[in-house]
């Protein structure tokens, strides 16, 4: 069933609106009485189509229901910043895998190193495969893909999570398995670019009251550290 997104709802009356209302329409050529599904903040309302115009689409609430497919603790990404290809994918997959939210960091030894301006340029692109990943996967939400941030904002935002997991290869660390998540409603995981983190870096973690993880004596490059890292951590947490 297709699946459409809205930041606000009125369940008595449901209208999509512009491009979608134009892909309902053209593309997927549905007609009066098909159903479709319409997802605000982590809640499906199945609906029918009641109407269709060029662009506008009238929807009869049939019901709704929480997402499904939405984990139910909220797992922030704190990715530092790799080239744009590997961004993208890792974005794609982890909105697959059931992130909450994407923040690219700068960190010293990072290759890539846009300015915020640069970024900015950046970011529908990559809000547009965050949400192009949330419809294929079923998601009732579009996780967001923050502006990019110092590592010291990085820090910050961390204080506010339940628990931050920071993967630090070099020097290994707890296993996932040794985490107890009993409780924890949000979580932030912290991944280097394609050069790590420096012992500084982990140290300010550690500080800011992060626990080292490793994932084993391999090394992982840096696009598969975060899907390997979350896959554990969403089963763990029974949301796989």
């Amino acid at each position: 069933m297709p699946r459409f997104f809205t930041n606000e709802i009125d369940e008595n009356h449901i209208i999509i609106t512009g491009d979608d209302a134009r892909h309902i329409g053209y593309s997927l050529r549905m007609k009066r009485g098909e159903e479709i599904t319409v997802c605000c903040c982590g809640t499906d309302y199945i609906c029918s189509i009641a109407d269709i115009t060029a662009d506008e689409v009238y929807l009869s609430l049939i019901r709704k229901e929480i997402c499904a497919a939405e984990p139910n603790i909220d797992v922030t990404l704190f990715q530092a910043v790799p080239k744009l290809d590997k961004l993208e994918y890792i974005i794609q997959k982890s909105v697959e895998l059931g992130v909450s939210r994407i923040v690219p960091v700068l960190t010293r030894r990072c290759v890539s190193r846009p300015s915020e301006k640069d970024f900015a340029k950046k970011l529908p692109r990559l809000n547009k495969i965050s949400a192009q990943a949330s419809k294929q996967s079923g998601r009732g939400i579009i996780p967001e893909v923050t502006p990019v941030v110092s590592y010291q904002k990085s820090l910050d935002m961390m204080n506010k999570l339940d628990r931050t997991l920071i993967l630090y290869e070099e020097q290994g660390g707890k296993s996932f398995g040794e985490i107890d998540f009993s409780g924890i409603k949000t979580v932030g995981l912290v991944i280097g670019s394609e050069g790590g983190f420096d012992r500084e870096e982990v140290s300010a973690a550690s500080q800011n009251g992060a626990q080292q993880i490793w994932l084993g004596k391999r090394i992982l490059r840096c696009e598969t550290a975060p899907i390997t890292a979350l896959s554990i951590l969403m089963f763990l947490t029974n949301n796989m």
